[in-house]
């Protein structure tokens, strides 16, 4: 009997089963509260019918261990480490919360472009080291009142375009579809709304076709004063041509959340004085995270409760 049919017939049974990894300790506890944990890789259940998977890659191998898998639930909104074919070969069905970190992840949108083009990080060491008795620290180009280019223009990205406003920053965008609903101008070519940026934003998902899709071509057009930040995902960015951009001083410099093979961080890239690094955090508050986890759970019941979870992904 499923546990799906066994929790319907039995309300007082013992909760139901789930495997979860890459989950980290309030995580953890907030699922164990309302089901049975099995914390991998140190516990596992073959039978359990809900894999809750954070960050961590969910392929064949994975679903061979888990033959009465059911669902594969998410945290955020991304899912680019999930095999999508996979779970659809086996009618395993897949559940995020999306929404929920946008708010957070433009902020820092907006936050990695002001430490770059204003130098935040650089006037910290400077004042720290004692320079600035020796003498002004150099200006640095305005923020306000310059061009913004948005590679990706969904949810997250429409958000940063309403916060860019604020700062005057006229606004343009590139996707694989127009949004006549926001009166943003809208280019064909990636490359071109680079040339027209001051500051390119890539706000896209991870796809097969958006894969280092900011190449050596879109940063030599971005250009000397332009400065790139990605709040999406590493793999839409040709990592080792964005290094050499910054060395050369073909950008101005670079704001980044992700990276190609986070959690590593090419030396090359840590060395460099014009970029600002932060450890996939952008959508990582605490205020996110608990709606997230709250998010989460509600899937997971909902599919214990109807067979499907509350905010499915369509696979199709």
């Amino acid at each position: 009997m499923s546990a799906i049919a066994s929790l319907a017939q039995s309300p007082a049974a013992t909760l139901p089963s789930i495997n979860g990894l890459g989950l980290g300790d309030p995580f953890a506890r907030a699922l164990a509260a309302r089901f049975t944990l099995h914390r991998m890789p140190d516990a596992f259940d073959p039978r359990a019918e809900v894999l809750v998977s954070v960050g961590a890659r969910v392929d064949d191998a994975l679903l061979d261990r888990m033959p009465a898998l059911r669902l594969v639930a998410v945290l955020g909104a991304g899912f680019d480490y999930v095999d999508i074919a996979a779970l659809r070969r086996r009618g395993i069905q897949l559940a995020n919360t999306p929404g929920l970190t946008d708010a957070c992840v433009a902020d820092l949108a907006m936050g990695l472009m002001i430490a770059v083009q204003r130098r935040v990080l650089a006037a910290d060491r400077y004042v720290r080291d004692g320079k600035w008795l020796q003498g002004r620290f150099p200006l640095a180009p305005r923020f306000s009142g310059r061009r913004l280019g948005i590679f990706g223009l969904g949810r997250i990205g429409a958000a940063i375009a309403r916060r860019a406003l604020g700062f005057d920053l006229e606004i343009a965008y590139h996707d694989r579809a127009r949004r006549p609903d926001l009166p943003y101008r809208h280019f064909d070519d990636l490359g071109a709304l680079a040339a027209w940026s001051d500051n390119l934003v890539v706000a896209c998902p991870a796809t097969p076709e958006t894969r280092h899709r900011v190449d050596a071509g879109v940063l030599r057009a971005l250009g000397r004063e332009g400065v790139l930040v990605n709040i999406a995902r590493g793999a839409v960015i040709d990592e080792a041509a964005l290094v050499q951009a910054l060395e050369a001083g073909t950008i101005a410099g670079a704001g980044l959340d992700v990276f190609e093979n986070e959690p590593q961080v090419p030396p090359r890239l840590l060395a460099l004085d014009n970029v600002v690094l932060t450890p996939h955090l952008a959508g990582g508050t605490n205020e996110t995270w608990d709606a997230c986890y709250a998010g989460v759970i509600a899937n997971i019941e909902s599919f214990f409760r109807t067979g499907r979870p509350s905010t499915p992904v369509d696979l199709k």
